[in-house]
């Protein structure tokens, strides 16, 4: 009876975490459908901001026979120094989530110390912190609760400090990895180029049809403030859109989870049947040998 009891308690337990972990997925499914919808206007807002940046590129190359002398375009074939911003989520359970990012980290971290050139790890959200922590990884920027609830004001905070030390010289290229939405079931690591500008996802030999007009003299200070919300509004939609991939992932953690627990209580309400016959035919024989040793 006893064995009967334990597995009473198990087929309770695991149905308690099937409960929880259906719960948390109805969550995240919820979520993610606000957090899919905030992608969608984000994504159109940061087209709109290329396709500006790439008018005004696209007319400073046009009147500079040497291309875009500026700063934020200068391209260095062998950089010595590199900032790499990776984002994370705070939370756990949601697959290999993380886990992803956090290699693809790894991978470049060695690749550039192979090439001999010094990284600086910026981190955003506690689970890459906490890996790169526990394996004595210096990090040189942390934030946490800022992929949790992606705000721009932060955000641009965040990567402003970065892009500082980028115009000063005191970092050579500036790259972001996160893990990215792809659509309810697909999230795939996502590695950008915050500066120097990637010009490949620039159209700036192609015919320009713009009526848009810009003074000579105005043209740098218009492209610099352009590239600065153009940095910012990278840093903030990759958070957003690391926030959708992350409650798609745990979707299905949690949908995956929950099937597991619904099986797992089939077979231990099978193993309670058969240990209660066992029990039942036990008695049985105890009671019949009983009655045969009194007559």
């Amino acid at each position: 009876m006893a064995n009967l009891k334990e597995i009473k308690r198990k087929i309770g337990s695991v149905k308690n975490t099937q409960k929880t972990t259906n719960a948390m997925k109805l969550v995240s499914s919820a979520k993610l459908k606000r957090t899919e919808e905030l992608a969608k206007r984000s994504r159109v807002y940061a087209a709109k901001l290329t396709e500006l940046l790439n008018e005004i590129a696209q007319k400073m190359q046009q009147s500079n026979a040497e291309g875009i002398d500026n700063v934020f375009f200068r391209n260095v074939e062998k950089p010595k120094k590199v900032d790499i911003i990776f984002i994370t989520a705070d939370k756990g359970l949601c697959g290999g989530f993380n886990s992803q990012t956090i290699k693809r980290t790894s991978q470049l971290i060695a690749e550039y110390k192979a090439q001999d050139v010094k990284v600086r790890l910026r981190a955003v959200g506690r689970k890459g912190i906490d890996f790169f922590k526990f394996n004595n990884v210096e990090l040189n920027d942390e934030i946490v609760g800022l992929s949790a609830a992606p705000d721009f004001k932060s955000a641009a905070e965040f990567i402003s400090e970065v892009s500082e030390s980028y115009v000063n010289g005191e970092t050579d290229k500036i790259i972001l990895v996160h893990n990215g939405y792809v659509n309810m079931i697909t999230q795939e690591i996502r590695q950008d180029q915050v500066l120097p500008v990637d010009t490949s996802k620039l159209e700036l030999n192609s015919v320009s049809t713009s009526e848009l007009e810009v003074e000579p003299d105005d043209d740098d200070t218009l492209l610099d403030a352009l590239v600065k919300r153009y940095v910012e509004y990278t840093m903030y939609y990759s958070l957003i859109d690391s926030l959708a991939a992350e409650h798609s992932a745990r979707m299905q953690a949690m949908d995956a989870a929950t099937k597991n627990a619904k099986e797992m209580v089939k077979e231990l309400n099978v193993k309670y049947n058969k240990a209660r016959q066992e029990a039942i035919t036990t008695e049985l024989i105890e009671i019949i040998s009983g009655m045969e040793s009194m007559k």
